[in-house]
């Protein structure tokens, strides 16, 4: 069954994001991040690449061919993904094929229609039996 975390209190959805990616790449996991759109891609794939002085993470869109070999494949839709590991989500909805993930995380920020959103997403998941795991961003 997939696990489910719900990060809140996040500040910066992206850089949250980039984060998580770094420490997950590190441990040699495969992710697949659930964009708004192309241009959300565009500003998370520039966070990536410029993560650390020292380092990049690749990343790669679903629908590029680099993407069989990338550790962090960006989409905005569930085509062509190739890995089941890790699944973020930056979408107001739940992703429809999050439950062939292994592991899925939420980000919620602190404005108002971002929680209604989560909060629906966090029941979604709950009364569908999955067990969610919330942390506060600013503690963790």
């Amino acid at each position: 069954m997939t696990r489910v975390e719900f990060y809140f209190n996040v500040p910066d959805k992206l850089a949250k994001t980039a984060e998580l990616c770094e420490r997950a790449v590190a441990k040699g996991r495969q992710l697949t991040v659930f964009t708004q759109d192309q241009a959300m891609n565009s500003v998370l794939q520039q966070q990536l690449w410029q993560r650390s002085a020292s380092s990049f993470l690749p990343s790669s869109g679903a629908d590029q061919v680099t993407s069989q070999f990338s550790p962090i494949v960006l989409a905005t839709n569930g085509e062509n993904l190739l890995q089941d590991d890790v699944l973020i989500n930056l979408q107001t909805q739940h992703p429809p094929f999050f439950s062939r993930f292994r592991h899925l995380v939420e980000l919620v920020g602190s404005d108002e229609a971002d929680k209604v959103a989560a909060r629906a997403r966090f029941r979604f998941y709950r009364d569908r039996g999955y067990e969610v795991k919330s942390i506060d961003a600013t503690v963790s």
